[in-house]
């Protein structure tokens, strides 16, 4: 236990261990899948319920730790510092993506086409290649395609995680109000949207791949598109899952004004999502 001298130091931290393993058995699973395999299937299958598992029990320990009171505040001041280092990390993520975005639609679609370094490239190349956008490459080699517009699911989308956030910050302060109806109700919100915006989502891609011919494999627009929309998707999924455990934990009684970190993390989290998500409507979709 800790105290205001002391710091906590977890004993016998196994589930580190246990998701270290299920991560690589289901990171080994997916290379033998790739690889035509027949056991890597089950080997993903095994190696994400370990990790569920894992999820599971380092949430309800940390959690027990927590409500019994044995974090003082340096514990939390890590907490917080974890936090804030992972979402950058999660900055830096999309940033890359969005690089490559900016990078393909700016640059070298340019190049190709013969502008300013480009011109002998064109020429050595492809010198019938026009520099339009969106492009899936010379000699259309991704197949004809429709660009996704961006005033039909996904501003509607963009509308729901709006929404979300405030739903989201309403809970925070019923929280900090000892309002704990608002809390609840708040949150629950806040998960019914995060559903709701995966499931327009999941129609938005069948719409592209069944009637718009838009896939990963039409050339640089639909592989840049897939991986960003898809990446961000994956995200709100999560932090669905996250706010779902705060939920669940706020419905059992926990979290006070002055003791709810889980809760913050998890509104840190969201805040992020529906951030990067602005961006991505407007980088991806408008621009």
């Amino acid at each position: 236990m800790s105290t205001n001298n002391a710091y906590y130091i977890p004993h016998r931290a196994t589930w580190p261990i246990m998701a270290t393993l299920g991560l690589t058995i289901t990171l080994a699973g997916f290379a033998n899948y790739l690889n035509g395999v027949a056991i890597g299937p089950a080997m993903m299958v095994i190696g994400f319920a370990t990790f569920i598992v894992m999820l599971a029990g380092w949430f309800t320990l940390q959690a027990t730790e927590s409500e019994s009171g044995m974090y003082n505040t340096q514990v939390g001041i890590s907490y917080r510092m974890g936090m804030m280092w992972f979402i950058f990390s999660e900055i830096m993520f999309f940033a890359v993506f969005f690089g490559t975005l900016w990078y393909t639609r700016n640059l070298s679609v340019h190049w190709l086409g013969g502008e300013g370094v480009g011109a002998a490239t064109k020429e050595l190349l492809w010198p019938s290649y026009e520099p339009t956008w969106p492009t899936n490459g010379p000699g259309k080699v991704g197949g004809e395609f429709e660009p996704m517009g961006a005033w039909g699911l996904p501003f509607i989308n963009t509308l729901i995680l709006l929404s979300s956030g405030v739903t989201c910050t309403w809970a925070h302060h019923g929280l900090l109000a000892k309002k704990r109806d608002h809390l609840i109700k708040g949150l629950i919100a806040t998960v019914a949207l995060g559903i709701l915006f995966v499931f327009f989502q999941a129609s938005e891609y069948h719409e592209a791949y069944t009637e718009m011919g838009l896939t990963l494999g039409s050339g640089i627009y639909g592989s840049t598109f897939f991986m960003l929309t898809g990446f961000h998707g994956l995200h709100v999924c999560i932090g669905a899952i996250f706010l779902s455990v705060v939920l669940f934990r706020s419905i059992r009684g926990h979290f006070k004004p002055e003791n709810h970190f889980a809760f913050e993390a998890a509104a840190w989290y969201w805040h992020f999502v529906d951030v990067v998500w602005l961006g991505l409507f407007i980088f991806v979709y408008i621009i």
